[in-house]
């Protein structure tokens, strides 16, 4: 159909959907069928990697671009966080990346890296000091992502109590979410992409 949305998921992880049972369990699946069912066709393709860091979204972007985007989700964040990725570094990457999905003509929405210090498995005497961390980088990131025309879904501290407060949302490995955690997200996030979806402006 010409004109089914190009939706394009992209990112670390998270976005690639490790924790769920199968693929219709994993945020872009959710997310599609919420603009479907708000009546937008939608074409879904996952270039999103598992383990990647901002440094490596240039080629998910390439991917992206050479099968033709109309709307761009990206969740990248936690990989930089834990290899000590400097802000600097990690904002200018992903404000290129958004960058280059404006020029081909994509709305795109972002969510920022996530709080670590929420983490079980981390000691209660570092917990705060990497909730600081986290924040710090992802206010670094929406900097970025707004300079290039991009939207900053800003869910992160709703998300983080009820992760922090519901083990049930957390998979097996206590780092990445469960079904049931991929719900929540994909339900936070409804919002955002429909509203980037209905947008005009390319």
């Amino acid at each position: 159909m010409t004109n089914q949305l190009r939706f394009r998921v992209l990112g670390d992880s998270i976005a690639a959907g490790v924790g769920c049972r199968h693929a219709g369990q994993s945020i872009g699946f959710l997310l599609a069928d919420e603009l479907r069912a708000a009546g937008r066709p939608v074409r879904l393709t996952v270039h999103a990697v598992p383990g990647a860091r901002s440094a490596d979204l240039a080629p998910q972007v390439r991917a992206a671009v050479a099968a033709g985007v109309d709307l761009a989700l990206i969740i990248v964040g936690a990989n930089d966080l834990t290899t000590f990725t400097p802000p600097a570094v990690g904002a200018r990457l992903l404000r290129d990346a958004v960058a280059d999905l404006r020029s081909a003509g994509a709305r795109v929405v972002v969510v920022p890296a996530p709080d670590l210090g929420i983490l079980t498995q981390l000691p209660a005497v570092y917990r705060t000091f990497v909730s600081q961390v986290s924040d710090f980088y992802a206010r670094a990131q929406a900097d970025a992502v707004t300079d290039a025309g991009g939207t900053v879904a800003a869910v992160g501290a709703d998300l983080h109590s009820r992760f922090a407060g519901d083990p049930a949302l957390f998979s097996d490995d206590r780092f990445h979410p469960s079904p049931a955690g991929y719900a929540a997200i994909a339900a936070a996030l409804t919002p955002w992409v429909l509203a980037a979806a209905a947008d005009p402006a390319a």
